[in-house]
């Protein structure tokens, strides 16, 4: 066992629209065997993760991914060199592509990653989702690729009423009438651009499988769940594990099929013994957390697995354990503020 790992978590925006980083590091402290400090890996100075010293030992904050690979790859280093980084958990989609691409690159820092290849990234993109979903067994709603606004009133009555209007990469919207589905789509394209992937909407329970893949067509493990009450912006507040067999077999044929190494998430609605694939994240999702409390921690044992330690016993999971989320007030000095603001760590 190596003395002490320093792991980097981003997604530390534990806000509305929750970022899964305050959740893992909640993971990584519940293996009492696994001895962690953790960096939090900010893009803002008002990510509430910054504060919580209780969980994150240390702050940073990252320039945004947009500023390109040499800003991005020499904050690592430095943060690699005036207080250490043995680790990175990239959560959030838009920092995903620059760790996978600069993969090599940044390992060279002495930081280690346990992230997918650029092809198996694009596996996420929408238009790409039915052709997964055959490969894995599974269906999939009609998709289509819609490339300019005239051809969405002829797709609109092919796919019929309701309908979900997608960004390629971000953003959904269910639309119900013809005028609701422009709407969304001037949104989308004017926040992400083209292509806009509508899809059929089909009827059933919404439920979700996080995992972790070895890289050589393996699990490191597994949760299933089925979502209960989510806000406003569709995040599970309220979920109770399941052992839905279809979907967790999915799951394990995903991960054998595309040798995915990393965590993942696959949405999909259950109807019966019909499973539909609606989204892949490449990352860890917000209530992973819940994975860890019903005792599969697969944050902690995807640093034990990267650094070639034993993994935990931990692989099965009963069903029927409920989830649910709550708010936290946390007081602190503005200090801290002021100090993240200015140097830009704390």
């Amino acid at each position: 066992m190596m003395n002490e790992c320093i792991v980097g978590i981003s997604g530390i925006n534990a806000v509305d629209n929750p970022g899964p980083g305050v959740g893992l590091a909640r993971a990584l402290r519940d293996d009492r065997q696994l001895k962690v400090k953790i960096v939090g890996l900010a893009y803002d100075a008002m990510e509430p993760g910054i504060y919580l010293d209780w969980l994150i030992d240390k702050s940073f904050i990252l320039p945004y991914p947009s500023s390109g690979k040499e800003a991005f790859i020499q904050r690592l280093a430095y943060i690699k060199q005036s207080y250490g980084l043995d680790f990175v958990f990239p959560n959030l989609d838009s920092e995903l592509p620059l760790y996978s691409r600069y993969r090599t690159e940044i390992e060279n820092l002495g930081i280690r990653l346990f992230v997918p290849e650029p092809e198996q990234l694009r596996l996420r993109d929408k238009d790409r989702l039915p052709d997964v979903a055959e490969r894995i067994g599974i269906d999939s709603p009609r998709t289509v690729v819609v490339g300019s606004f005239r051809e969405l009133p002829g797709v609109v009555k092919h796919i019929g009423l309701p309908v979900m209007v997608k960004g390629a990469m971000c953003s959904a919207f269910k639309a119900h009438t013809e005028k609701e589905a422009a709407d969304f789509f001037s949104k989308i394209v004017s926040q992400w651009g083209y292509p806009i992937i509508l899809q059929e909407v089909v009827k059933g329970e919404e439920m979700n499988v996080v995992g972790v893949g070895d890289g050589e067509g393996g699990l490191i493990g597994q949760v299933g769940i089925k979502k209960m009450w989510i806000t406003s912006l569709g995040k599970i507040w309220t979920g109770v594990t399941v052992k839905n067999r279809p979907m967790l077999k999915a799951a394990e044929t995903f991960v054998r099929e595309y040798q995915w190494k990393g965590p993942f998430e696959l949405e999909c609605i259950v109807d019966g013994d019909t499973v539909y694939l609606i989204e892949i994240n490449p990352r860890f999702p917000a209530w992973s957390y819940f994975a860890a409390g019903v005792g599969v921690n697969l944050p902690a044992n995807t640093v034990r697995k990267a650094f070639g330690l034993p993994l935990t016993n931990g692989s099965d999971y009963e069903a029927g354990k409920l989830y649910i989320r709550y708010t936290y007030e946390a007081i602190t000095d503005l200090d801290t503020f002021q100090h993240i603001t200015i140097k830009g760590e704390n």
